[in-house]
């Protein structure tokens, strides 16, 4: 093999693996003795007995797509690129030369991604299409690979037939302004608040009869709540904010014993990253109406991220996997609630709400919605 001399390498190994003495069969090396000899078919053979074998065998993954490649099969060529590049990913560090050769074919992957997206953008410009819908146009960054997808993955409950939106545009909503114009007074209840405490409980507490969480925001006032409704008021904070109070009047909470209406005012502070997590259930929907937001804010749900903007209320599923940023220099503040998605009926919303409230009976105690 050092020498070049694929021949005589190839032989030699090929006598190892016909002598069955229990020394494991050196596919790769035959294969690569192959490659010597430019025999691509007896290369296939080797890599394939290879990858029976250990089928995520990245160097077997990379070389296979690598012939199916010279020979104008890019589509198969890229899916076993593609497997090899994820599986280098988990594998810690790699040697010098695979790790060239991943890069390599990541290289490769991102090129013929381009083109991709250039050849579908050119079908469409053919056919008359300017401006797509923005379903279309996310259909398309899905296809090309520009965008990952991200799903409903509620942690505690499913309801099923439910469309995967990821934000919810606010004209959809009837009451939606008529609760962004009250948000200078709800504004002003939460500065009156804030000039008595200066800082809010922290949002995520362990619960002693359950396991502890271990993430770095558990107890954390880097990521503070001020309840206000939690199935009823909560005192004496409710009666601090009449004036928010009678605003979440106009919304379509659900009401569920000991769980809904939820509402709080979430501050999260400067330099604080709420970490990707997926809500609880997917029969509601999260509104934030932003009351301070600094610079260098940001809010990302599945594969869309959005700034939080005063008073212009953000509604999005939480159970898509969603994280936050403060990355400004002072803290941002938002009037958290939830509402029933609109898709679900009245009937549906009846029997969800008897469901419910049999499951915490059952558990013995309410799940903390707000989480």
């Amino acid at each position: 093999m050092q020498r070049g001399d694929g021949r005589s390498a190839r032989a030699a190994f090929e006598q190892v693996a016909a002598a069955g003495n229990g020394i494991a069969a050196p596919w790769l090396l035959i294969a690569q003795a192959c490659r010597l000899e430019r025999d691509q078919e007896g290369e296939l053979a080797a890599l394939d007995r290879l990858l029976a074998e250990q089928p995520r065998h990245i160097r077997a993954l990379i070389m296979k797509g690598d012939v199916l490649g010279s020979r104008g099969d890019l589509r198969a060529a890229h899916s076993f690129f593609q497997l090899a590049r994820d599986v280098a990913a988990i594998s810690g560090e790699l040697p010098a030369n695979l790790a060239a050769d991943v890069q390599r074919v990541t290289v490769e992957l991102a090129r013929s991604q381009g083109d991709y997206r250039a050849h579908l953008d050119q079908a469409l410009r053919e056919a008359g299409f300017r401006d797509l819908s923005p379903r279309v146009a996310d259909a398309l960054a899905i296809a090309s690979g520009e965008k990952q997808l991200y799903l409903q993955e509620p942690t505690s409950f499913y309801f099923p037939g439910l469309p995967q939106i990821q934000f919810y545009e606010r004209s959809a909503f009837d009451w939606v302004e008529a609760l962004e114009a009250r948000t200078p007074a709800i504004r002003a209840e939460l500065d009156a608040v804030l000039a008595q405490t200066h800082d809010f409980p922290p949002y995520v507490e362990n619960d002693p009869a359950r396991p502890n969480k271990v993430h770095g925001l558990v107890a954390n006032r880097d990521w503070g709540g001020f309840h206000l409704l939690r199935g009823d008021p909560v005192e004496p904070n409710a009666s601090l904010c009449p004036e928010t109070i009678e605003a979440l009047k106009l919304v379509p909470h659900p009401v569920i014993r000991g769980r809904s209406p939820m509402a709080l005012f979430s501050l999260l502070k400067p330099g604080t990253h709420i970490f990707p997590h997926n809500g609880l259930i997917n029969t509601r929907l999260i509104c934030h109406l932003p009351l301070v937001v600094p610079e260098g804010c940001r809010f990302r749900v599945g594969n869309e991220t959005r700034p939080w903007e005063e008073g212009k209320l953000l509604i999005f599923d939480d159970s898509i996997q969603h994280e936050a940023f403060n990355e400004g220099a002072s803290r941002r503040v938002v009037l958290l609630f939830e509402i029933w998605r609109p898709e679900i009926n009245l009937e549906e919303r009846a029997a969800l709400t008897t469901l419910f409230e049999a499951i915490d009976q059952f558990r013995g105690e309410p799940l903390d919605m707000s989480s």
